[in-house]
């Protein structure tokens, strides 16, 4: 009987290990990508359990036996991505790692915030709507920097960014500023920030010439010194997309909008930056070209003319029109 007893107590032995080798060391989980969300603070239970559901792995309890025997390390919340079958232990060694699933987040150099809110909506990481709370509202951000700014505009510095979905708006924004602190450091930008910062935000916005933009910078500063209105249409657009009101294009109505950004109608600069500036541009409004020059325009090749009087101005206008009315008919 004894005997008996220690063949299957063996036996059971064997299963067990047997079951637990393949739990263990024989891949699960799916071939296409699939997605599971952590929540902060689940107990490892309840992640083992989610696991099992989504079929990452095949059994919860070897999981939970897995993680025993190497050290109960911390499960990290966040958004993971299972593309292949795995081990066991590649699954645990990922969540124990914090291996998460990021989304890419384009900002490019002249976005503004309705642009930057459209693309982290478009990247699954929230409603545009919460972006744009935060980047109106969350000025404390930049206080240091700019006491007058009205908005997060001109700080949400363009690059591209990895976020994941346990990351707030507020620490999606705050990842954008600190990048603008850094790259503020790089150029020089100790002071005057909120001049620098709306000036930049305009020459980004005329001018994708790197050759151009002190010039350009330079012209809008002979303005102001003129107390001239800058008249930029870039600013115009902002007037209206702040004010739900933009079309896709300008409209008369638009130019005599009365709005502080319109520039056709105050001098000066507009209250607050119009988008969000690169480096050159940052650095072409810190050190604008000296010139005599007042205005300027396309020359529908990419880059612009630029003239010292109304008459040489209106010549350089006309043969713009001359061009874009050539190219419409060929």
């Amino acid at each position: 009987m004894f005997r008996f007893l220690v063949k299957v107590v063996l036996i059971a032995a064997v299963v067990v290990a047997g079951l637990a080798a393949y739990a263990w060391f024989v891949p699960a989980g799916p071939s296409q990508a699939t997605l599971l969300q952590l929540k902060p603070g689940s107990p490892a239970r309840r992640i083992a359990g989610d696991l099992e559901k989504a079929g990452i792995v095949r059994n919860r309890y070897a999981f939970l036996v897995w993680r025993s025997l190497h050290g109960n390390k911390p499960l990290k919340a966040g958004e993971y991505s299972f593309d292949h079958p795995a081990t066991v232990g590649e699954v645990y060694n990922r969540i124990a790692r914090g291996d998460v699933s990021t989304h890419i987040v384009v900002v490019p150099e002249g976005a503004n915030m309705f642009d930057i809110a459209a693309a982290v909506e478009e990247a699954g990481l929230g409603k545009r709507e919460d972006f744009l709370a935060v980047a109106r509202k969350e000025t404390a951000l930049v206080r240091d920097l700019d006491p007058q700014a009205l908005s997060l505009e001109g700080y949400l510095f363009p690059d591209t960014y990895h976020f994941t979905r346990t990351q707030s708006m507020h620490d999606i924004a705050a990842a954008m500023v600190h990048r603008f602190r850094q790259t503020a450091r790089e150029v020089g930008l100790a002071r005057d920030f909120h001049h620098v910062v709306t000036m930049a935000s305009i020459v980004e916005k005329e001018t994708g010439a790197p050759e151009e933009r002190a010039r350009v910078a330079g012209v809008f500063n002979n303005r102001l010194e003129k107390n001239m209105v800058l008249a930029t249409d870039p600013s115009v657009i902002y007037a209206a997309l702040l004010n739900n009101r933009y079309r896709g294009t300008i409209y008369q109505s638009d130019l005599h909008f009365d709005s502080p950004y319109n520039t056709y109608r105050y001098p000066g600069l507009p209250p607050g930056p119009i988008s969000n500036p690169g480096k050159a541009s940052l650095e072409a409004a810190l050190h604008p070209e000296s010139t005599d020059y007042l205005y300027f325009v396309s020359d529908n090749q990419g880059h612009h003319k630029f003239s010292r009087t109304e008459a040489e101005h209106a010549r350089n206008v006309a043969a713009y029109r001359h061009a874009v009315a050539q190219s419409v008919s060929r």
